[in-house]
Parts: C-alpha cells; sequence; structure tokens
C-alpha cells in the first residue's frame, strides 16, 4: 500500500516542481534587479523577460539585451540551473537557425532584385518603343509636309510663265471700190494675242521630282516600321 502511495505521489512532485520553477522565472519577470558580468559589466534595473539554456534576455533602460550564464557569476548561473552543455548544445542550433534565417533572407531579397530589374527592363523597354514610335511619328510628319512643298513647287514649275500681249500689225480693211480702183481699203491695226514668258523653275522640275521621289520612299518606311511596332 505505501508503494501504491509512493506512486501516486509521483505526478504530483512533479508537477510541484515545474509548478514552484515557473513561479520562479515569474518572479524574476516581474522585478527588477541589478546584473553585473564577470567583465564588469552592470546592467541596472534589469526585468528578466525570457531565459533561455544559454542566458538571460533582460529588459533595462536602454533596450533588450541578452547577458549569457557564461558571462554571469557562479550563483546567478546556479539560480537558473546553468548547464554548459545544453547552453552550447542550444547556441549551436540558434546559430544554425540564425544562418538558415539569413541565407533565407538572402535568397528573399535577390528575388525582390530580380524582380525590380527584370521589371524595370519591362519598363525601359516600353519607354524606349514609346519613344521609338513617337520618333517615327514626328518623322511620318515631318515627311508629310516636305511632300506637301514639293508638290506645290512642281506644280508651280510646270505653270506656264508669266502672260504678255505679242505685237500688233498693219493691215488693210477690203475696199468697195476695188473692180474700180486698185487701191487698199482703210489701213488698221489688226490684233495682238496674249504669250508666256519660259518659266524660269521649269529646269527645277527634274531634281523636285527626284527629291518626291526619296520622300515618299522614306514615308513608306516609316509607315511600314509603325505598323510594326503596332502588332
Amino acid at each position: 500500500m505505501r508503494t501504491e502511495k509512493r506512486d501516486l505521489q509521483l505526478p504530483q512532485e512533479v508537477n510541484t516542481k515545474v509548478l514552484t520553477f515557473l513561479i520562479l522565472l515569474f518572479v524574476s519577470a516581474a522585478f527588477s534587479e541589478d546584473f553585473k558580468t564577470v567583465n564588469g559589466k552592470e546592467f541596472k534595473d534589469a526585468a528578466i523577460t525570457r531565459v533561455e539554456p544559454d542566458g538571460i534576455v533582460v529588459k533595462t533602460k536602454s533596450g533588450m539585451s541578452k547577458v549569457y550564464f557564461a558571462e554571469l557569476p557562479k550563483e546567478v548561473q546556479e539560480r537558473f540551473h546553468y548547464d554548459p552543455q545544453k547552453a552550447s548544445t542550444y547556441s549551436t542550433e540558434q546559430a544554425a537557425n540564425y544562418a538558415a534565417y539569413q541565407h533565407q533572407q538572402a535568397d528573399a531579397q535577390r528575388q525582390r532584385e530580380e524582380a525590380a530589374a527584370k521589371n524595370n527592363a519591362i519598363l525601359a523597354q516600353q519607354q524606349a518603343a514609346k519613344n521609338r514610335t513617337q520618333a517615327l511619328q514626328d518623322r511620318y510628319a515631318t515627311l508629310q509636309q516636305e511632300e506637301n512643298a514639293l508638290l506645290l513647287k512642281i506644280g508651280e514649275a510646270k505653270q506656264p510663265g508669266p502672260e504678255y500681249w505679242q505685237g500688233k500689225h498693219k493691215s488693210h480693211h477690203s475696199n468697195p471700190q476695188k473692180s474700180q480702183l486698185p487701191q487698199p481699203g482703210p489701213e488698221y491695226w489688226q490684233g495682238k494675242h496674249k504669250s508666256h514668258h519660259s518659266n524660269p523653275q521649269k529646269s527645277q522640275l527634274p531634281l523636285l521630282q527626284s527629291q518626291l521621289s526619296d520622300v515618299r520612299h522614306e514615308k513608306g518606311e516609316v509607315r511600314k516600321q509603325l505598323e510594326k511596332g503596332q502588332r
């Protein structure tokens, strides 16, 4: 019977120890105290916020700090049940976790930078295409103006030169007495007619037409490029 009673009491004793340990941790965290490392560094009015296998995390007026048990006096180590082997294992795991975290952050940063670079490249291509299209449109408009100006000059070159009235000469009316008298009838000035001087621009027609052909050819090429860019 005693054995059964001792077995029944064992879980209660374990629970009591765990509860006591938690209470100690709570009490430690609830009240501020001073800590001084073996190297002489002091933490005034430090509130313990977390106890880890390799040290304690304290909060002071200057912020949060972690003080490793290896830096604290032996009595503080014993107070928090410091185990060097557990602390070493925990530190190794934390270092590995931190390294993995850093690697993950570096990968994420690289991915963000690659995505940003890709996006910037796309935007640059779009802007370049937009600028190229605008330049082609401006060139097409300029060529259209040149074509209109050449057509106007060609039309002017094809026109006849300035008008002028060309001479008049004497003539005679019919003599009603011709059957009786051999003299001609009364004298009069017979009309004058319009004529044109030579157009000085006519000599430029071959050059103007060659220029017009070049302009129209370039217009066609620019139009093709614009249509290609819109596909």
